[in-house]
């Protein structure tokens, strides 16, 4: 029986230490001859590492089929240490070097961290949106000027903006012409949805409010359909009519009911969905596109000049201390008040995006869902809103169907095929 005999011409080099090494190894064999084996290149190669195989040495060989030697693949790939016999024979033994523990545990300790940082800002998201909506509705009760009250949000928020990018807390974008034409149309659309939101907010209870707009997906759909070509899925349609029937149900039901604030919710969903609508269509090109924070932050500056001249013609100067003063409305609370919901309301929706940024629109938009349900609870808690059973099951249907639809629009419709 002829033995397998290995011979190197040059030392062996130790290879330098990897973080992590595939135990996969490459040789390279030449053609051999009849009579003699011939010798073969042997190169250990880093499946993991793009600078290629380092060679160690000349290897001759001869080769036996009865012997234990581990078999090349057809391939040319070897997966498999040298056994115990040739070990003990003198044979060479090649090991790849593990992941060690502490990687493992690295990245895990940063999964438990991206989470927990995550449920954070889906805590600070859902508490900024029920703090604005408390304090902006005591606020809208006793101070009947919604566009006054939305245009101070919109200064809140521009001031913020402006020292955000003063103190270099976020980086200064270089905006073009170009680039505000194309986001105005955004931020008129902005001005109207907010401010709609408001009218709302002071007409009716909060939960009725924001059941109406549960509605937000059916005015998207049917905008898509009509601006960008985008049918729905029969899953889609499927999922609005709960969200249309809880609404109507919900309507008919409601004790703080009037056309005033159904409406204006109504148009808030119009024109909050027509915002999302215009931003699929903004900046097609890669280089001229801009963050999410960026462009909102842009916006907000934008829309607080275009609701000023708006403001002043339609409802003067109302916020001065010596007009509240008249009114005989208490000057420190409702400054007080319409500072913390302000800053509430730019402060939410900066988190908003900040989690949009880290998760799918899916995962955000069932997020928004059980934020939704969140805020009408709370509102119906804090002002012990009167609320029928028929009105609870129609807001429930609503919401239901709302999170049926960010389910099924992840179903994508099948390719037709010829």
């Amino acid at each position: 029986m002829q033995s397998s005999a290995i011979s190197f011409s040059s030392p062996i080099s130790a290879p330098r230490k990897h973080a992590a090494a595939s135990s996969i190894y490459r040789f390279n064999p030449i053609s051999l001859s009849p009579s003699r084996p011939a010798p073969l290149q042997l190169r250990l190669a880093s499946a993991n590492s793009a600078a290629g195989a380092r060679k160690l040495g000349s290897i001759r060989c001869s080769s036996d089929s009865s012997s234990s030697a581990p078999k090349l693949n057809l391939d040319g790939w070897i997966s498999t240490p040298l056994h115990a016999t040739e070990r003990e024979s003198g044979g060479v033994e090649v090991r790849a070097a593990s992941v060690p523990e502490s990687a493992g545990e690295a990245s895990q300790s940063k999964k438990l961290g991206d989470t927990l940082v995550l449920g954070l800002l889906f805590g600070l998201w859902y508490l900024f949106n029920i703090y604005f909506n408390i304090y902006n509705k005591q606020v809208l009760k006793a101070f009947h000027y919604p566009v006054t009250v939305t245009l101070v949000q919109f200064a809140v928020g521009s001031v913020l903006v402006t020292l955000m990018w003063t103190l270099n807390l976020y980086k200064r974008p270089k905006i073009s012409g170009a680039q505000l034409a194309a986001i105005l149309p955004l931020a008129v659309v902005h001005t109207l949805g907010n401010l709609f939101t408001n009218m709302s907010l002071g007409k009716v209870a909060v939960s009725f409010t924001h059941t109406i707009k549960a509605m937000e997906p059916f005015f998207s759909v049917v905008l898509s359909a009509m601006f960008l070509g985008e049918f729905p899925t029969m899953w889609v349609v499927s999922s609005l009519l709960p969200i249309v029937g809880g609404v109507a149900l919900a309507s008919m039901t409601e004790p703080s009911f009037n056309w005033a604030g159904f409406w204006s919710a109504m148009a808030s969903n119009l024109t909050n969905q027509s915002r999302n609508v215009l931003s699929k269509k903004f900046m097609v090109k890669k280089e001229d596109s801009l963050d999410n924070i960026t462009l909102f932050s842009i916006i907000t500056i934008m829309s607080f000049f275009l609701l000023a001249p708006v403001t002043l013609f339609m409802e003067g100067v109302k916020f001065t201390p010596a007009y509240l003063q008249s009114a005989g409305l208490n000057v420190n609370q409702i400054y007080t008040r319409s500072l913390i919901a302000a800053l509430c309301f730019h402060a939410y929706q900066q988190v908003s995006y900040m989690i949009l940024q880290r998760v799918s629109p899916v995962t955000h938009s069932v997020g928004n869902c059980v934020k939704r349900v969140v805020v009408i609870v709370t509102s119906v808690l804090f002002f012990r809103t009167p609320v029928t059973s028929i009105n609870a099951i129609g807001t429930g249907v609503a919401l239901a169907g709302v999170f049926l639809y960010s389910r099924v629009k992840r179903i994508k419709p099948k390719p037709k095929t010829a």
